[in-house]
């Protein structure tokens, strides 16, 4: 049987995109979290350049460019927030972070 590059390339997006929306869901430490949110933002990337592709225009590239931008942005902001947090509690546990008062 022979895969479309395109039927597979999207297959790859999904399984990357699950894969990091099981990892959100099953671990509790706060930088494994950020990490999955990239691999997710990642996967969504790779579905617009494979779907760019395959219709042959440059659309797809521009969007992971912006999703690029996006997860640049989103590390930086988070990566402060982890420090804050860790500053407060000592720990990374986001269970510890949701009993915060305020």
């Amino acid at each position: 049987m022979i895969v479309h590059p395109t039927t597979a390339g999207m297959l790859l997006a999904g399984v990357l995109f699950v894969l990091g929306l099981i990892s959100i869901l099953v671990r509790r430490d706060i930088i494994f979290m950020l990490l999955s949110v990239e691999i997710m933002l990642n996967a969504a990337g790779l579905a617009f350049v494979v779907a760019s592709s395959h219709w042959g225009t440059a659309d797809g590239q521009v969007m992971f460019i912006f999703i690029l931008a996006m997860a640049a942005a989103e590390v930086s902001v988070g990566l402060a927030l982890i420090l804050q947090l860790y500053h407060q509690l000592k720990t990374l546990d986001s269970d510890e972070a949701a009993k915060m008062n305020g």
